[in-house]
């Protein structure tokens, strides 16, 4: 799988049967489900999931948690859109 057949599932009701974890939290969120990717990745304990609570907090508009969660996972906020960054997430994690 890669960034484009990713975001091709996001004509799909559910996330490619093999998305870890990470990839499904990101797929629900460009679905429009906050909600759906916090609850999936907000006990996962390593800085992949670090990075993309800090991503959904940002997109949030919470700029001080997701500063916490920019430090969990070795990494500073994004200057990029929220696109950008949702890009770069799922292309380092596919």
């Amino acid at each position: 799988m890669n960034l484009s057949s990713f975001k091709e599932s996001l004509s799909t009701n559910e996330p490619p049967q093999t998305a870890s974890i990470y990839l499904q939290a990101l797929w629900y969120d460009a679905k429009g489900e906050w909600e759906k990717a916090h609850i999936l990745i907000q006990n996962v304990e390593d800085k992949n999931a670090s990075w993309i609570h800090a991503y959904l907090h940002r997109k949030e508009g919470d700029n001080g948690n997701a500063d916490y969660w920019y430090r969990r996972a070795g990494a500073q906020r994004s200057s990029v859109s929220l696109e950008e960054e949702w890009e770069q997430i799922v292309t380092a994690l596919l």
